[in-house]
């Protein structure tokens, strides 16, 4: 069965009620959080009730950040499509999204548990990270969980991290591998390949005139995890993925200021404007640079395009 996306406490009904419920942000559906849901999972399966993970639209950071005009939150790893996308493929019954808005933010902590966890969900069993935290300024944690599980009638549960190399697998530990550029031990944190989605559109035809026609996506991110140029997999176009070099950035040399997607596809000439495609960055060739014409950009796409097509081939071999 399909994973289930419910938008909002107010769409909560009674089949979603008396389950096994997990709590987070979830940013980038790491192996710790894997793992978490996978215990939710066993125990829902164990108690013949619905496996649920609750989180959170806009990220408590991101909300923080709109009343703070000289703050600015990490760089997300997930947008709400990409997050979805990665917690269905976990098989979890129901994604719960909580809009988090000024009210949530000050909501003490035990009445955040009355109020949700016990009126809205009828929780039955909770399974939270050793280092969940939620309420008003952040003071609730495991221990008033458990206490005031036993008060009115849930099973609290925490779960150790997973360490991987030593050291707790987290979102920071993602991006800091995503911004050195190493796509392959993100991958390892992740137990998958880091993608972004996103649907083709229109953008100024640069790439056209330049001898490179790109699909176009917009990022709709205040702070983008990666940047640079990048040898990527293009899913959702055909039935097999289809090669590609991308550039994550500003476009510099003509002067851009909004974070964009734009991918080469290798050997592809069609139109997809409006498809919804997922991008799977493989290997990052190189940071964004600003050029002092055009021409210069151009034979610096070239490179591009022919050390991708390179890198391909070699891990064909």
């Amino acid at each position: 069965m399909a994973t289930e996306l419910i938008r909002g406490l107010y769409n909560i009904t009674p089949d979603l009620q008396g389950g096994v419920v997990t709590i987070g942000n979830f940013d980038g559906v790491h192996l710790g959080h894997q793992a978490l849901i996978l215990q939710v999972k066993k125990i829902a399966a164990r108690l013949n009730k619905p496996s649920i993970v609750v989180t959170f639209e806009p990220q408590p950071l991101e909300f923080f950040a709109t009343l703070k005009k000289d703050f600015t939150p990490a760089a997300r790893l997930t947008k709400l499509r990409e997050k979805f996308s990665a917690l269905a493929a976990t098989g979890v019954d129901k994604v719960v999204m909580v809009h988090f808005d000024e009210k949530l933010a000050s909501q003490p902590p035990s009445e955040f548990i009355s109020e949700i966890l016990v009126k809205k969900l009828h929780t039955q069993y909770l399974i939270v990270g050793d280092d969940f935290r939620f309420g008003a300024m952040r003071k609730g944690d495991f221990e008033l969980l458990r206490q005031k599980g036993q008060e009115l009638g849930f099973i609290a549960e925490s779960l150790p991290s997973i360490v991987f190399d030593n050291e707790r697998v987290s979102s920071t530990r993602v991006r800091k591998a995503l911004i050195a550029g190493d796509l392959e031990y993100a991958k390892k944190l992740l137990a998958r390949p880091y993608t972004m989605m996103g649907r083709v559109v229109h953008g100024d035809k640069l790439g056209r005139k330049l001898g490179f026609p790109t699909a176009n996506i917009y990022l709709h991110r205040a702070v983008t995890p990666i940047q640079g140029i990048f040898a990527v997999r293009v899913h959702g176009i055909e039935s097999t993925p289809i090669l590609g070099a991308a550039n994550v950035g500003i476009r510099p040399t003509v002067g851009g200021t909004r974070a964009l997607l734009e991918v080469y596809l290798l050997n592809f000439n069609r139109d997809i404007y409006g498809k919804h495609v997922t991008v799977e960055f493989c290997k990052k060739i190189r940071d964004e640079e600003r050029y002092n014409n055009l021409d210069i950009l151009k034979n610096a796409i070239a490179n591009d395009v022919i050390e991708t097509e390179n890198y391909f081939k070699s891990i064909q071999k």
